[in-house]
């Protein structure tokens, strides 16, 4: 470790230190849990805190969340937010896409923040004896792009510059890569810096990140994050970067070259925005769920469920998961709880839920192992925040069959038929295999082969006799809750 870097880490911690003793002394009157929402980009995030939001406030039905189920909790509003710089989650606004537009929000493209108040009866005696409690949980969002960047406070240009060169020419990917391959063969890396050079390869890197996410492929590892979510940030010199192949050139970059300028402006990247991404939100996290969007990935093949696998871990190695003990959580903060979700479990028939969750348990088992060695409560499931699809039975050559019924989004394809987003079918999703290593075996066919995969539009809220319209439907966003904060409720 550099001086720079060491200084630069102890300059945050002190920061941390005085940030969380701050926190500490407002959480006198009323407690609070900061909760990451995680999950790389689709994974389903701002639909997550709407649905937790919604059903909270508006009394949705939660039987496994215990404060709610056995009638404590006495009321959950939103409040001003502790962090008057960021941006609000517009928590209305989504809320008004799904039910009256039955459209799915669009993806997060800025960092926001909610506060939500819980007031709750104790299940102690004596804490329900001192009177009502409360409880403040602050819900931070963030496009799942600027995930991808926490690997890359560990490692310096070279490094970053060797393992981005190696995916992109690793089978898979050096046909998606071909215009950035070919252009990077024709450049010198110590030849001196030209601006055209810079820009041409930040264009063609950005191009190739792109063309991996799409469906088709479902690549996760698409460091850096900024270049898919630039923001504000687009057309600036720290995101006109790109990684050159160093493998040829030893020791220092001479001055003025090209490398030398890519460098000076990664290393720039990783100071100004990386940095403060992670010292301002992540180093201040209580509690933590994982959203992962495991479907995705199985039906693009084992490529890409490794690749999801090695994005994740290598961003959860970013995060600080253990215990402490109360007093020293002044200073210093630790997630304990952890839970890793696989999202969209309602596109498939409720006897697929377990396989579903074992997937996700192979998927993130380095991340568990870490967790767990760190004292960390850990917990995986199979989650639709918002569930959009009912379960029916088909009868197909007289033998009965599990299916979802659902209406696909406009443009939904399934056996040739294009759908207009507004005719309901009955689909037979398929089944996933009992053992889940069988799906990240090398040459293995992808799991859309067995399971189809089809994007469902929200569903259409039912009403009461009474009138009154019933909570968003769920599947397991009560078991999230119990887990995530009902040891704060109890």
């Amino acid at each position: 470790m550099t001086q720079d870097t060491f200084l630069t880490r102890f300059g945050d911690d002190l920061r941390h230190s005085f940030e969380n003793l701050t926190d500490a002394v407002g959480d006198l009157g009323t407690p609070s849990v900061r909760l990451g929402v995680t999950g790389l980009s689709r994974a389903g995030k701002t639909v997550f805190i709407t649905a937790l939001v919604h059903n909270l406030v508006h009394g949705g039905r939660l039987p496994l969340f215990e404060a709610a189920s056995q009638g404590r909790v006495a009321g959950a509003r939103l409040e001003p937010q502790p962090d008057d710089e960021v941006p609000r989650f517009d928590v209305e606004a989504h809320v008004s896409t799904l039910l009256d537009e039955r459209l799915w929000p669009q993806s997060t493209r800025q960092i926001s923040e909610l506060r939500l108040t819980i007031d709750y009866e104790s299940a102690s005696f004596f804490n329900r004896a001192l009177g009502r409690g409360r409880l403040h949980l602050d819900i931070v969002d963030y496009p799942g792009e600027w995930l991808l960047d926490l690997p890359l406070l560990g490692k310096d240009y070279r490094t970053f510059a060797g393992e981005a060169v190696g995916r992109a020419r690793a089978d898979g990917r050096h046909a998606i890569a071909a215009d950035y391959l070919r252009e990077l063969q024709s450049v010198d890396p110590l030849a001196p810096a030209q601006e055209a050079d810079a820009r041409r390869l930040a264009e063609l890197y950005t191009r190739f990140l792109a063309a991996c996410r799409a469906d088709e492929h479902a690549l996760s590892m698409l460091p850096p994050g900024r270049f898919l979510m630039p923001g504000d940030l687009e057309g600036s010199p720290a995101l006109t970067f790109a990684p050159l192949d160093l493998s040829a050139h030893e020791g220092a970059l001479p001055a003025g070259s090209l490398a030398a300028m890519m460098e000076r402006r990664y290393e720039s990247y990783r100071k100004h925005v990386v940095r403060p991404f992670f010292r301002d939100h992540f180093a201040r996290l209580d509690r933590q769920i994982v959203l992962v969007d495991a479907l995705n990935a199985l039906n693009a093949g084992p490529e890409a469920l490794a690749d999801l696998e090695t994005a994740l871990a290598e961003i959860l190695a970013a995060f600080r998961p253990g215990r402490v003990s109360r007093l020293f959580s002044v200073f210093v903060r630790r997630i304990d709880r952890i839970l890793f979700a696989a999202t969209k479990a309602d596109h498939l028939n409720r006897a697929d839920h377990d396989r579903l969750e074992a997937v996700l348990r192979r998927l993130v088992a380095r991340a568990i192992e870490r967790a767990e060695y760190s004292g960390a409560e850990v917990d995986v499931l199979a989650l639709a925040a918002i569930r959009a699809t009912r379960e029916a039975t088909l009868t197909h050559d007289g033998e009965a069959m599990p299916a979802i019924l659902g209406t696909p989004l406009a443009g939904e394809r399934v056996d040739g038929e294009t759908y207009d987003g507004r005719t309901e079918i009955a689909l037979f999703p398929g089944d996933l295999p009992d053992d889940p290593e069988s799906l990240f075996a090398r040459g293995a066919a992808p799991a859309g082969a067995g399971v189809r995969y089809v994007r469902f539009r929200p569903p259409e809220l039912q009403r009461t006799a009474e009138g009154m319209t019933l909570s968003l439907p769920h599947i397991r966003l009560d078991r999230a809750l119990q887990f995530l904060i009902g040891d704060r409720l109890a």
